[in-house]
């Protein structure tokens, strides 16, 4: 399994981040590979103009064939942000500044053996930046006001389990592939790799992405990170309310506190119910007086979500180290 060795203080300084190009790596791996019946339903109105730019660009297909193995990703891919919130541009600039030879001998880590012809040409960086950047400004960027906020509810949510259960408990449900092996021992996969020691990191980021499988960041030595689904993204619809439920707080409340298994702004609930603004917040109003919805604020937002007795309602099973 690989493993990585974090020292105690990286750990601590260890954050959550949004990242752009994480978002549009995983836009690009839903196009080139779907596996979730979302990610089929997403990429279908992005298809034809996908196919059409990529047939403009044969030396950008052929990166896309070269860049994704069945177990591992060319690492100018995988990139980890150097900064707390990254904007797309300079993301893509630390990408633009890997030379032509960088990019192919990553690309020959990835898939051992003869390149193709397309990718011995000079100005390969160049096209990989093209193709990332028609991959954000087509597919993501037009998404980012829903995609954001998502992303953002996710990271309000594990931010407020960290200040109660430490890093442990953060970890426990991040991804099936992270866990937590103590003395300062991460595993990050389940790939046959010596341990990883992070003695010269400068940071250790947690990503969020609309992806179904999670992925090692990093440009090493100094910078790491784990990209994890975000909550709720692979989820349909939500469970059913518990037969009552309606009947005992009425049917619209039972609803959104079903919805508020991970948080929720008011306009996502608004959006997701077909609510009204002004009726989801009063029947918030009244959950948070009920004590069975709590709210923090993010950024612009102020994010919604169960709280344990929320939970017990909602047909949650009880975590037996929390009381209710």
């Amino acid at each position: 399994m690989g493993v990585w060795q974090v020292p105690v203080d990286l750990l601590a300084r260890s954050r959550f981040v949004i990242s752009p190009m994480t978002e549009t790596v995983a836009a690009l791996r839903a196009l080139v590979n779907p596996r979730h019946p979302w990610q089929h339903a997403w990429r279908r109105p992005y298809a034809g103009a996908y196919e059409r730019m990529l047939a403009q660009r044969p030396v950008a297909r052929a990166v896309l064939a070269a860049s994704f193995a069945p177990r591992w990703t060319a690492d100018f891919l995988t990139l980890a942000p150097a900064t707390p919130a990254p904007t797309f541009a300079e993301e893509l600039a630390v990408v633009a500044g890997r030379t032509d030879e960088q990019i192919r001998a990553e690309l020959r880590a990835t898939r051992p053996g003869p390149l193709a012809d397309a990718l011995l040409v000079d100005g390969l960086t160049e096209q990989v930046v093209g193709l990332l950047d028609w991959i954000w400004t087509h597919t993501v960027r037009p998404e980012w006001p829903r995609r954001e906020p998502r992303l953002r509810a996710d990271i309000v949510a594990r931010t407020a389990r960290l200040s109660s259960e430490g890093w442990q408990g953060v970890l426990a449900d991040l991804h099936r592939s992270i866990r937590w092996l103590g003395d300062g021992r991460l595993e990050v996969n389940d790939l046959p790799t010596p341990p990883l020691p992070l003695d010269r990191a400068e940071q250790l980021v947690f990503v969020p992405a609309h992806c179904v499988r999670g992925w090692v960041l990093w440009d090493q030595p100094t910078h790491f990170g784990m990209v994890y689904p975000a909550s709720g993204i692979l989820a349909d619809r939500p469970a059913p309310a518990p037969d009552g439920l309606g009947r005992l707080i009425g049917a619209n409340r039972a609803a959104i506190l079903v919805r508020l298994a991970a948080p929720m702004s008011t306009s996502q609930l608004a959006a997701v119910t077909g609510l009204s603004l002004g009726t989801v917040g009063d029947h918030l109003r009244v959950l948070l007086d009920a004590g069975v919805v709590t709210k923090r604020r993010s950024g612009r937002e102020v994010l919604y979500w169960r709280s344990p007795l929320g939970a017990a309602l909602a047909g949650e099973a009880p975590d037996p180290g929390r009381p209710v």
